[in-house]
């Protein structure tokens, strides 16, 4: 193992965030993620899940301690650099997917190479090869209004997945979805991260952290109060 494969790929170090005069959403939080790892973060609403989830993506900054994801201090980037770490070392799924309906399939997949100036070749290249290894290219050419829940969330990580990010950002992937389509999303993610790709999934779904985590962590008031592998999958 090389040294840059052991350091880890997420490091929160005494993390805080306070909003104005209410309690901390996070308070002093220390967390590693190693690469390849799955992490699912649990908790109750207000837990400060979603502010982990800001933190990592540059979208907030703590009101104290660090943040370092990929070697990178996030917590110190302008936003000019916190757009490029986005594009380059993010890829972010949402509970409502979050797709452009004026767009094709296609061309929701290739906005992230677009916007990081990738050559139109090389970006349709790696589109059509996410399409086909996710199980949508048929339809490339639909617009998103046209397809299920669990094709519009396979389209999404497609579209997360364009720029080769190390990181993947899943928020409550699951929670938009009924029974069967909820149940794909999971054998996706699970796949992922078996072919290396690092994940931290913020879910109320214990069955999807339960199918894709290979480690959990439980916040309460900010705060990390579980911490478990999984049992070996």
């Amino acid at each position: 193992m090389t040294p840059s494969e052991a350091e880890p790929l997420i490091e929160l170090s005494e993390v805080g965030r306070t909003y104005e005069d209410g309690p901390a959403a996070l308070a002093g939080l220390d967390l590693r993620v190693a690469r390849g790892e799955s992490l699912a973060v649990l908790g109750p609403s207000g837990s400060g899940k979603s502010t982990l989830l800001n933190l990592l993506a540059g979208l907030d900054r703590p009101s104290t301690g660090r943040v370092t994801v990929d070697g990178l201090r996030v917590d110190r980037l302008s936003e000019t650099a916190s757009a490029r770490y986005r594009r380059s070392r993010i890829g972010m799924v949402f509970q409502f997917f979050n797709l452009l309906d004026d767009l094709t399939v296609l061309d929701n997949v290739l906005l992230p190479a677009q916007l990081a100036g990738t050559p139109r070749a090389r970006a349709s290249a790696r589109a059509a090869e996410l399409l086909d290894r996710l199980g949508v290219a048929r339809h490339a050419r639909v617009h998103p209004g046209r397809l299920s829940g669990g094709e519009r969330q396979r389209v999404a990580v497609a579209r997360a997945l364009m720029n080769h990010p190390p990181l993947l950002l899943a928020d409550e992937p699951t929670g938009a979805l009924d029974t069967a389509s909820g149940a794909e999303v999971r054998d996706l993610l699970r796949a992922l991260n078996a072919d290396g790709q690092t994940i931290v999934l913020v879910t109320h779904d214990l069955a999807l952290a339960e199918a894709c985590a290979t480690r959990t962590i439980e916040l309460v008031d900010g705060r990390v109060t579980r911490d478990v592998p999984a049992v070996a999958r």
